[in-house]
């Protein structure tokens, strides 16, 4: 393999990072940076050796990609049954849907936090990609305009804007406690109500994500006793549901399973010792990535 060709390939993993914070989803990541790499190979030689930044250039072929996923998402997220939630990702040492190349490993850092991707849904998706390539990234924004086709100026305010919806969604930037997340875990399996609301906050949301698959709450559950009744009655008629203690999204979570599949991929978001945002995954296209 030749310097170039190495160099083009380590790019791999930096285009997945970026892809998945994007897209909020690996498989559509993977995708884009698959298609990425196909129109660089598609190039002819004479032309690529005359890209004086490789890695420049995939990076502004992928981010565009990613744009027009984004375009075509919002549509089949209108059409989507129940709310759409991220795709959760399990810790590198629990990955099980294959055996995985180090180079499509996500980095899990505070920038794929349930509560930060979920405040990206909210957002235009020129928005996503200033606030993503420059606050996460660190490109500046003379880079951005040129991958936007938009001034500096016009990207330095895209990614203003993002930040106030961040703002506004108070997204937490510390890990969530394990503590607190092990007591729900403990109370919701020994399905003790009385145990459970304490740890919830009055205000607390859970939004569930079953895309038609199976059975999900179609709106948010609102409130800590109705969202404690909830997963009460969830564990009850669920036979043989296990919980388990992992991490998803670099962040302290449960995993609900039943004879050894993963049904349910639970995040967490919490203020002042309380529960305060659940996420709950439970379309199976979304867990291949769980046991």
């Amino acid at each position: 393999m030749t310097t170039e060709a190495s160099a083009v390939l380590g790019e791999r993993r930096h285009l997945t990072n970026l892809a998945y914070r994007l897209l909020g989803s690996l498989a559509e990541a993977e995708d884009a940076v698959q298609e990425t790499y196909a129109r660089w190979y598609g190039l002819p030689a004479r032309q690529r050796e005359a890209i004086a930044s490789p890695g420049g250039w995939l990076t502004t072929v992928a981010t565009r990609i990613c744009l027009d996923v984004l375009g075509s998402a919002r549509v089949r997220r209108e059409r989507y049954v129940g709310a759409w939630v991220p795709e959760p990702l399990p810790d590198h040492t629990e990955w099980t849907r294959r055996v995985v190349d180090p180079a499509d490993q996500v980095t899990l850092d505070e920038s794929v936090h349930m509560a930060f991707l979920v405040v990206l849904e909210s957002m235009t998706p020129a928005e996503r990609v200033a606030l993503v390539l420059h606050d996460v990234f660190r490109y500046p924004f003379a880079e951005v305009a040129g991958i936007l086709d938009r001034s500096p100026g016009a990207c330095r305010e895209l990614a203003s804007s993002a930040r106030r919806r961040v703002r506004a969604a108070r997204t937490p930037s510390s890990g969530q406690d394990a503590d607190l997340v092990r007591d729900f875990r403990q109370a919701w399996e020994a399905r003790d109500i009385e145990a459970l609301v304490p740890l919830l906050a009055p205000d607390a949301t859970m939004t569930a994500d079953g895309g038609g698959v199976v059975g999900a709450a179609l709106r948010p559950v609102e409130g800590g006793e109705r969202i404690a009744r909830y997963l009460v009655h969830f564990a009850e008629k669920t036979a043989g549901l296990t919980l388990l203690e992992r991490t998803v999204n670099g962040q302290p979570g449960l995993v609900a399973q039943r004879d050894g599949v993963t049904v349910t991929v639970a995040a967490f978001s919490g203020s002042g010792g309380r529960v305060t945002r659940i996420w709950a995954v439970r379309n199976p296209e979304k867990l291949g990535a769980w046991v």
